[in-house]
Parts: C-alpha cells; sequence; structure tokens
C-alpha cells in the first residue's frame, strides 16, 4: 500500500489528546462510577470512532469540544456511556448462586410469609441473568399456586436493554441452560439454518426491563427487594463508590433478603446489614 493510500484509509479520530482524555475519563467517572486509567486510552479511542462519525465530527478534539464547549454532554451522554460499558454475560453465570437460590434462598423467603418474591438483576446487561433468574423462580413457584414472582432488570447502557428486551440470542449462548428447562423456557427459530433462539413470551412477560444508573443518589425500585443480584460490576468501581452502591442496594433490600455478588468481588472492608452466608452470598439483618 502507497503513503497516500495509508493516509486515506486512516480511522477517523487520529488521537485523543492528554487533556481531552483527561476530561472524558472525569466525565464518565462522576457519571458512572466506572473507572478510566490510562492504560484505557487506546480501549476508549476505538470504541469513540463510531461516535465520531455518527456525530459528524473529523477528530477527536473537535468531538471532545461538541461534548464539553457546546452542550453536546445533553444529546450524547446516552450513547458516550453506552459505548464505554463493558457488557458480559452467559446464562446461568456462576452457576452455584442459582443453586443457592433455589435450594436455600427461595424456600426461606416463602418460608417467612412471603408470596410475591421481587427480584432485581442490577446489571443485566444483554439479559442472561434475569432470564436465567426468572427460569429458576419460575420452576419454584410451578405448583404452588400461593407463590408468585417478579424481575425487574436495569442497566446503564441503552443499547444491551434493547437486546435484552428482545430476548434472542445466537443458540450457542444457551448452551448452559439445562436441557429440560431449553424445552420449556426456550423457542428455537421455524427458519432452517437460522441458529437464533427466543426466551418464550411468558417468561419475557415476568421482567421489566429499565434503564438505571447505580450512581443515582436513590434507586426507584419501589417496595424492597427479596433478592437482588449485583455480580461483576462492583469491581469497576474505587472503595468508595463501592460503598456507596453497596449501601443504596442495602436500602432496596428486605430484611433477610439476599444480595449475590461476583466471585470475584468482596464487600469486606465495609459496614453493611449484612452477614455472609454462603460464598459471595449475603442476608440482610
Amino acid at each position: 500500500m502507497s503513503m497516500a493510500a495509508a493516509v486515506e484509509t486512516q480511522l477517523p479520530g487520529d488521537r485523543i489528546s492528554k487533556r481531552n482524555f483527561d476530561k472524558l475519563a472525569r466525565f464518565i467517572y462522576d457519571y458512572s462510577g466506572i473507572k478510566m486509567p490510562p492504560t484505557k486510552l487506546t480501549m476508549l479511542e476505538g470504541r469513540l470512532r463510531r461516535r465520531l462519525r455518527a456525530t459528524n465530527h473529523a477528530t477527536f478534539d473537535d468531538y471532545c469540544d461538541f461534548l464539553f464547549y457546546e452542550d453536546g454532554l445533553a444529546q450524547e451522554t446516552v450513547y458516550l456511556i453506552d459505548v464505554v460499558t463493558t457488557n458480559k454475560t452467559d446464562f446461568f453465570r456462576e452457576a452455584k448462586h442459582f443453586d443457592y437460590l433455589q435450594s436455600v434462598a427461595l424456600p426461606a423467603i416463602t418460608n417467612s410469609g412471603v408470596r410475591t418474591i421481587r427480584t432485581w438483576s442490577a446489571a443485566c446487561s444483554t439479559g442472561a441473568e434475569p432470564y436465567t433468574m426468572a427460569m429458576v423462580l419460575a420452576e419454584f413457584a410451578e405448583g404452588r399456586n400461593d407463590v408468585s414472582y417478579s424481575v425487574m432488570a436495569t442497566d446503564l447502557s441503552t443499547d444491551v436493554l434493547q437486546t435484552a428486551r428482545r430476548g434472542i440470542y445466537p443458540e450457542d449462548l444457551i448452551a448452559p441452560v439445562p436441557r429440560d428447562l431449553q424445552r420449556k423456557y426456550v423457542l428455537t427459530a421455524k427458519q432452517p439454518g437460522r441458529r437464533e433462539v427466543r426466551i418464550t413470551p411468558k417468561l419475557r412477560s415476568k421482567i421489566g426491563f429499565a434503564r438505571m444508573n447505580l450512581m443515582d443518589e436513590k434507586y426507584p425500585i419501589g417496595e424492597p427487594m427479596h433478592v437482588i443480584f449485583c455480580r461483576n460490576v462492583l469491581i469497576y468501581f474505587d472503595k468508595q463508590t463501592q460503598a456507596g452502591v453497596l449501601n443504596r442496594l442495602c436500602d432496596c433490600l428486605a430484611k433477610g433478603g439476599y444480595m449475590f455478588i461476583g466471585h470475584s468481588e468482596s464487600i469486606t472492608g465495609f459496614d453493611l446489614p449484612l452477614k455472609q452466608v454462603s460464598n459471595t452470598v449475603f442476608q440482610r439483618s
């Protein structure tokens, strides 16, 4: 390739200056709690290039001027946060949590007199976690005429929420779902060769999806939850932010309710009204 051709095919945006990277990192942290150290510079450049194209800006400098000096943040914040959030999810991820939910937590909750089990997936990504929760809850409630359940699923990213609401996934993503649950809760595509599946309408109807920022001062969830899953999101926050999020989550958890965090996460050192009852599973005192 000639030098001229190389210049013509150069990706838009060139590089983010240190000044603008610092501005972006500060805004992302203040808004979402997500840390953006200098080691993330190349990643941020790669993810923001499509926003440059979408907003018709030729360089990162132009884009940052639009954000910070031309009141562009009002219209661009949701899209900016969408491209910087990391969203990894699997059905029955960290499967021991769902074993504990089914065998210990749900029986304890209903034995305490609860008949409508309220649950929350607080960083639901593309939906595999709340749909897994709904499968476990549906199995538990089956045959118990006096027990019902609901799942609230929230995330900061509007992109992943759109995918979650549709409930359509590549066929290989549901491999961890037990066969008997696949037969009950997963529909296969009718078109030959289309390797996609969809969660059944009945199960989808049990989940309410909404955008929520865990950095907000209050979480508008209504009545307290009996089960909260907030897994593999605390690792993106510093200790001060973790403390705030965990305290607000505890405020949303019913007495005797259960909180599940990721296997690589810890609440050690925080003053919280929780007691550990299993590996990364805690109960509200």
